[in-house]
């Protein structure tokens, strides 16, 4: 039995891009329910999906007030999701950088359930990037490269916004404690997806520069970004520390106790 999928798509001023992805995703995943979480774009965006979804029942919408956030309109559709009866909530991009036919790689690997999280990766072999300026190129690579030089979390393209979440991953983080925005919202439910234990996998795919709106990126969010992963960074490699030394000092009291058994002929007991 096939996973009742659903692809969550925030847009804010996303008219003139959107048909053209959602025309890609269900020519590819026929099979998918989608989402489109509208934070009042003033040039009519969701207005446009409400029209389009009369003859889809495939695809929903959910209209916030304001724009507030990738992050929160993404809890928002994780939210959405989860009051149904969807096992796996992608994210994906209105503006086409996120390619529709990459979309069954990382369901393959959701449903086949070796990863609880599915990161659609431009960073791992085969991955790819399109018509990227060399500025963004550098920011992106030297981003994930801080991130895992300061978090140690294991994942090439961590601030990856195609990714795929198994529907148990949503139900036991908690979700009301995320407050990060932007492109730091990716690293911030890796971050909380790993340390809760779960299994991360990359996929590649090849991200295309988009070709219509403009990109949402900005100083604040590059330095909430930055900001945000040098405290993670330093808890997680914190609690690294304090398990390394009670391992540590659990091997030196089982030597010691083995020693003391072996000078007087027999194990040491304690009474």
């Amino acid at each position: 039995m096939v996973s009742k999928i659903l692809v969550v798509i925030p847009t804010y001023n996303e008219r003139l891009a959107l048909p053209v992805t959602l025309s890609g995703l269900f020519e590819n995943q026929p099979e998918v329910d989608v989402l489109v979480v509208d934070d009042g774009s003033p040039d009519g965006t969701g207005e446009w999906v409400d029209e389009q979804m009369q003859g889809d029942p495939r695809l929903h919408v959910l209209h916030r007030s304001e724009k507030s956030g990738l992050g929160m309109a993404y809890l928002a559709g994780f939210e959405w999701a989860l009051e149904r009866d969807y096992e796996i909530i992608c994210e994906f991009d209105a503006d086409g950088s996120h390619r529709p036919l990459d979309l069954g790689q990382l369901l393959e690997v959701a449903e086949s359930g070796d990863a609880d999280l599915v990161i659609g990766s431009r960073w791992v072999p085969g991955g790819a990037i399109v018509d990227w300026p060399r500025s963004r190129f550098l920011l992106s690579r030297g981003a994930n490269l801080y991130v895992n030089t300061v978090m140690g979390l294991g994942v090439r393209d961590a601030t990856a916004g195609y990714r795929a979440y198994s529907r148990r991953v949503l139900e036991t983080l908690d979700l009301s404690d995320v407050q990060s925005q932007g492109y730091c919202f990716q690293i911030d439910m890796t971050y909380r997806t790993v340390e809760a234990g779960f299994a991360v996998a990359e996929v590649p795919i090849v991200f295309v520069e988009r070709e219509l709106g403009e990109s949402k990126m900005s100083g604040s969010i590059i330095s909430e970004a930055f900001t945000k992963v040098a405290g993670w960074g330093l808890a997680r490699r914190t609690k690294q520390a304090r398990e390394l030394f009670g391992r540590i000092a659990v091997r030196k009291a089982t030597d010691v106790n083995g020693s003391n058994g072996d000078r007087n002929g027999a194990p040491a007991t304690h009474q």
